[in-house]
């Protein structure tokens, strides 16, 4: 999340309209990336099921099905963008006078889309094994390389000019192909898995389709609050580009508050995902309850410092007074918002490793689409409250999904679907 704050620092250089233009030709590609979870998220899940029932040869065929799956998305990704980098940026409504710098930009930086697809798989797996630590070096380590190329390669060197953004683009594809293999390696060192050229073209159904009864509710999700956020982000376009400036430097502080959150949430679905496997059912219940306590006083804390420096950090990127003014309103609203989100993030991942992955898509997907886009469309545009009236909408939405979820695992909703999935791992497990 640094590299992406820095990133949009780097941009800002260059100008406000640059700026702009990079958050929303990356808003697009994020887009593309929550379709590589369709099989990162299920593959996480299942193989920490087989874990926690002690059948690693089950888990080893679930990671193998997963990373076929993701090559083939990347590399379709990775042509959609090819082909269709304008029809998405005019989709966007992005102000015709900053398509020169996103449109060759966005071109550029949808090659990594190839690598990411199976690095998404060959992460997940790593962390579901518990090996986090192991992929946080190898994040650092792919990250550090695409600083120290981005700079020569923007702003040049020795006479040479740079390209601009999509110097950074060239910086990011670079980092990621020395991920894709620092990965590969990861495997073979840590897991003793040797994938060969078959397991990364050749698809498995039988396992995939294991993987997709949680990955698709659970990743179809993630899809709905992009294409939600998507919509807002086209409202908040058509507001002019003071308003799409100062959204984009405001999330990307607003992104860097997810981190603490998230990883509570990662964390609770991998040892969630292991406890159901063996069975222990209360285990899971206190891991998702501590999980959201911890979330909650981290998440108020961290918020509220943010609000407070929430001047200082805005003119990182920029001096511009109204966008200073408005974003440093934004931040205490975000007060708002990170709570219910925080809500959101820990119970989800433990429903979803207990199995139940269906009931917060069809919660969400009405919420998004009903509160976050209908609120931004009714205060934002249609009552003039701006970027304040997206705000409001996105705590109202944050909220009334975290509560259901909250309610779905007090009540004990989960049960069941955790029950069953004790049942098919071992049944799909180790021969009778």
């Amino acid at each position: 999340m640094l590299v992406g704050v820095f990133g949009v620092w780097l941009v800002s250089r260059l100008s406000d309209g640059a700026a702009a233009a990079y958050g929303l030709a990356n808003q697009i590609m994020l887009t593309f990336m929550i379709t590589f979870r369709f099989v990162s998220l299920g593959a996480s899940v299942v193989v920490t099921q087989y874990l926690g029932a002690r059948d690693r040869d089950g888990a080893d065929q679930v990671a193998r099905a997963a990373l076929a799956a993701n090559l083939w998305m990347g590399v379709l990704s990775c042509g959609v963008i090819a082909v269709g980098a304008r029809p998405l940026l005019e989709l966007m409504r992005l102000p015709e006078s900053l398509f020169p710098m996103a449109q060759p930009y966005l071109v550029a930086v949808g090659v990594m889309l190839a690598f990411d697809g199976v690095n998404f798989s060959l992460g997940a797996v790593l962390r579901a094994h518990t090996h986090t630590r192991a992929t946080l070096r190898l994040i650092l380590i792919m990250y550090a390389v695409q600083l120290a190329l981005s700079l020569p390669l923007m702003f040049g060197f020795a006479g040479w000019p740079g390209l601009g953004m999509n110097g950074l683009a060239l910086a990011a594809v670079i980092a990621r192909a020395l991920s894709f293999w620092m990965h590969h390696r990861l495997w073979r060192e840590l897991l003793g898995i040797r994938a060969s050229f078959e397991d990364y073209w050749r698809i498995r159904p039988g396992r995939l389709r294991e993987v997709l009864h949680i990955g698709l509710p659970g990743a179809g999700e993630n899809v709905a609050y992009r294409i939600s956020y998507m919509i807002i982000l086209a409202m908040v376009a058509d507001m002019g580009q003071a308003a799409l400036t100062t959204h984009t430097y405001t999330m990307q502080i607003v992104h860097f508050l997810l981190l603490f959150s998230l990883a509570i949430g990662f964390g609770t679905e991998i040892v969630v995902g292991h406890r159901v496997g063996a069975g222990e059912l209360a285990g899971a219940d206190r891991q998702v309850r501590g999980g959201l306590v911890v979330g909650l006083c981290v998440c108020v804390t961290v918020v509220l410092a943010t609000a407070l420096l929430g001047p200082r950090l805005l003119g990182l990127f920029t001096s511009d007074p109204e966008v200073l003014a408005i974003g440093s309103k934004l931040l205490w609203l975000t007060l708002l918002v990170e709570p219910g989100r925080t809500i959101n993030l820990v119970v989800i991942n433990g429903l979803r490793a207990a199995g139940d992955a269906r009931f917060p898509v069809g919660v969400g997907v009405i919420s998004m689409f009903a509160v976050a886009v209908g609120l931004s469309w009714l205060l934002g545009v249609h009552l003039g409250w701006g970027l304040v009236g997206v705000w409001v909408a996105y705590g109202a939405d944050e909220w009334i999904r975290g509560l259901a979820m909250s309610a779905r695992w007090h009540f004990r909703g989960w049960v069941p679907h955790a029950r069953r999935t004790l049942r098919r791992v071992r049944l799909n497990g180790r021969p009778a």
